[in-house]
């Protein structure tokens, strides 16, 4: 590139930010950070508003994504030598190429690829290539882990293995992050049970405009979240209130004859009532192991039928065994489980219940009889004052955008929290009051504030609302545009928001999509969901495994337009696209290249004997047979092959006339060169042959019919110019003539036949003598055939 140095006719010139890659993160997307960056800038005295610079300094930077041009006063003086260096490497920063190499991984002996950071480059290869090792292969790389070693090649594999021979990746030691998009992607994170997306509210919701908004909200309710932060004691509380209500069982009435306390002492208090007959078990039945105890000793009495010994000491057990027995009756291992837990939790709360309250609660606990009803009132009213204080510390802990999102009055939502203790007789108490006087001076706090927290909450609410509406404006264009019957909703949960899938005929919300989409549908929706977690998350490479070859052309360009069309898609960030598919070469690169800023880079991938090279892909090689034909016939030395391009030109151009029918005699080694028409086939005149051959030597000036017979009638001549081929396409058609469309594997002599006609091809492609896409295996086979070694 030439050097950048301001014109003379320049007013001495505008200031130019100029913005360098930091150490730290050579990464980075030159952008602009207020006025943390450097400004280099020619002296011009005391002007603060200069004209507007056209020098082609100023011109070129512009062209180039993401710089930008800043008037800054004041001014500083800088010298023209300086200026340029600085100019030179903004420039010379803008597109930064790295190498990969990849070593050892499965199929690939040795590949190198090239990445530009910040665009979007496609590979593009023929199956077989290596495509998905090559992304696999970077992933497992980034992690830095043992991973790699999966890759191993089975040659290189085995006792017999060199040990020094392992997978190797090198050139993506910036790439910390991968995200690679493939079918394991979508298995295991989209189309959950309950949402599209696992994490859809961090993937959707969660970004840095969000994140800011629910900082300032938690700043304002932030002396309640101290208050509980710094006095574990009332988290203690709530966890043990918690714990005694749900000791009560479900029931409307309060009180379940299913709950623990039921069960722990409904029949009375069996740990502190021992029953006379089991007096020998009392240390037992004590014992801080007494629960393990009960259930050992219920569990053997199944032995006691066996014989009349003790199934443990082999004793007889004679006028015991009714003793024995007499355990189960009376306990179960769970009930004293209950009852245990029953009186610890009563135990740690007792400080926190009024004094009365505190010995009827042991009374009751202490009963030797069933509960009666008044204790059975007695505990169901002590409940309701449990669940009123125990709901009021749990809101309270809570408190948050999403407890305060839907409420109207937010002042009037926080003075109802306040806790009036005096209403609360059982739990009147010293600790109970030292407590709730802490909480309520901390929301007395909250509620001088209320005024700010609602305006915050309101903006918070507008704000989330236009992220959803946004989201789902656009993925449902996608979806419209693609031709899917589908819809989608971002629906608020109690502490999230989560993404929901609808069928157009059906109101209900679909519970698991992977059950009712077809596989195309869920790739199309899986890699939009996958661009949504890259914009979130930030990797440093986004890898796309061959992610739309299995879609029709409109849904191919519906995708395509939503991952990099648009503020919100992958547009400048730095990606990995593998394809099979050239039709995305063709459209990015050549058709619509004006479409996809900045244009994307492309290459063509070719693996032989282990070897993965890349070529690159440019507007210029993407061209039609046609134009293919008319190059190679220009540039190729053999004459047979030559003959080969121009048939097909003549097929493409559907020009089936005297040219190609001789040339198609040629090909078809035929003596005398013949004509097809409708009734049969007849032999040319001579005065067709001449005329013909007129017509084909102006574009193959050197075609004589006769000389090329004998060379494709010799079989030495055709093994030589099979031998000497320079790529597999041509060695394919050589091999067809001398094989008459012959070969013992019809895989082979199908895939022979199809590289010969055109129904198949694209309107561009690459030429194929440049771009080799031949398989190895299809060579292999050819060349064992032609017996050539």
């Amino acid at each position: 590139m030439a050097p950048l140095r301001p014109q003379s006719n320049c007013a001495p010139c505008c200031p130019h930010t100029v913005v360098s890659r930091t150490p730290s993160n050579p990464l980075r997307t030159p952008q602009f950070v207020g006025s943390t960056h450097s400004h280099c800038r020619l002296d011009r005295g005391r002007c603060t508003r200069p004209p507007r610079c056209v020098c082609s300094a100023t011109r070129s930077l512009r062209s180039k994504p993401r710089i930008a041009l800043r008037q800054v006063a004041p001014w500083s003086s800088i010298t023209a030598e300086d200026f340029h260096e600085c100019i030179t490497r903004t420039h010379a920063s803008v597109e930064l190429k790295m190498e990969i190499t990849i070593e050892n991984c499965n199929s690939i002996d040795s590949a190198k690829i090239s990445l530009v950071v910040g665009r979007l480059n496609i590979k593009y290869g023929p199956n077989g290539t290596g495509k998905s090792t090559i992304a696999k292969a970077i992933e497992l790389s980034a992690l830095n882990d043992a991973g790699l070693m999966q890759l191993t090649p089975f040659k290189h594999r085995g006792k017999e293995a060199d040990a020094a021979v392992v997978p190797k990746v090198s050139g993506a030691d910036q790439f910390k992050t991968v995200f690679v998009f493939n079918e394991e992607y979508v298995d295991q994170f989209v189309f959950m049970q309950d949402e599209v997306v696992k994490n859809s509210f961090d993937i959707f919701i969660k970004n840095s405009d969000y994140k800011k908004k629910m900082d300032a909200i938690d700043a304002l309710i932030s002396e309640i979240k101290m208050t509980f932060a710094k006095n574990a004691n009332i988290e203690q509380v709530l966890k043990d209130l918690t714990e005694l209500s749900e000791d009560f069982g479900k029931s409307q009435a309060g009180f379940s004859k299913a709950g623990r306390i039921s069960k722990a002492i409904g029949s009375g208090n069996k740990l502190e009532h021992i029953p006379d007959n089991l007096a020998p078990y009392t240390s037992f039945i004590k014992s801080e192991a007494n629960v393990k105890w009960i259930g050992w000793q219920i569990k053997g009495n199944e032995f006691l039928e066996l014989a009349s010994e003790c199934p443990y000491c082999a004793s007889p057990t004679g006028e015991k065994k009714e003793t024995i027995l007499a355990v189960s009756k009376e306990y179960e291992a769970k009930s004293i489980e209950h009852l245990i837990a029953l009186l610890a939790v009563v135990g740690r709360l007792g400080k926190y219940f009024s004094k009365e309250t505190f010995e009827n609660i042991n009374k009751i606990l202490s009963n030797k009889t069933e509960l009666k009803k008044e204790e059975i009132s007695y505990l169901t009213n002590l409940k309701l004052q449990i669940d009123t204080l125990r709901e009021k510390l749990q809101d309270l802990k809570t408190i948050s955008f999403f407890s305060l999102r839907d409420v109207d009055e937010i002042q009037k939502r926080i003075a109802s929290l306040k806790i009036d203790i005096n209403l609360m007789s059982a739990l009147d108490s010293e600790e109970s009051r030292a407590i709730v006087h802490l909480v309520n001076e901390s929301l007395e706090s909250v509620l001088t504030k209320a005024g700010q927290l609602q305006g915050e909450i309101n903006k918070q609410k507008k704000s989330i609302e236009t992220t959803i509406n946004k989201h789902k404006s656009d993925i449902n264009s996608f979806l419209r545009y693609a031709g899917y019957k589908y819809v989608v909703d971002i629906q608020a949960e109690a502490e999230s928001y989560k993404m929901k899938l609808k069928h157009l005929e059906f109101s209900e919300h679909i519970t698991n999509g992977s059950r009712h989409l077809s596989y195309g549908e869920r790739n199309a929706f899986s890699i939009v969901l996958f661009m949504y977690e890259c914009l979130m998350k930030h990797p440093d490479l986004i890898v796309l495994d061959d992610p739309i070859s299995s879609f029709d052309k409109n849904k191919k360009f519906a995708i395509l337009e939503m991952l990099f069309r648009g503020k919100d898609s992958l547009r400048d960030k730095t990606v990995l696209m593998l394809t099979h598919d050239i039709e995305p070469v063709i459209d990015m690169v050549k058709s619509l290249s004006h479409t996809f800023q900045p244009t994307p880079v492309a290459s063509f991938l070719s693996s032989k004997t282990g070897i993965v090279t890349e070529l690159d892909v440019k507007k210029s090689d993407l061209l039609t047979f046609a134009q293919i034909c008319d190059e190679n016939i220009k540039s190729l030395d053999n004459d047979v092959i030559k003959s080969i391009y121009l048939r097909r030109h003549y097929e493409i151009v559907d020009n089936k006339g005297l040219e190609y029918q001789l040339i198609s005699s040629l090909l078809h080694k035929e003596a005398t060169p013949t004509v097809k028409e409708n009734e049969g086939k007849r032999a040319m005149t001579e005065a067709e042959i001449a005329g013909a051959t007129a017509a084909i030597q102006i574009k193959l000036p050197s075609f004589e019919y006769q000389k090329l017979l004998s060379w494709v009638l010799d079989a030495e001549v055709m093994k030589k110019a099979y031998t000497s081929a320079k790529n597999g396409y041509e060695k394919l058609q050589l091999f067809r003539i001398v094989n008459n469309d012959n070969h013992d594997n019809d895989i082979v002599k199908k895939y022979i036949n199809e590289s010969f006609h055109i129904e198949n091809e694209y309107i561009m492609q690459l030429n194929p003598h440049r771009y080799d896409s031949v398989p190895d295996y299809i060579i292999a086979e050819c060349d064992l055939a032609m017996g050539v070694q």
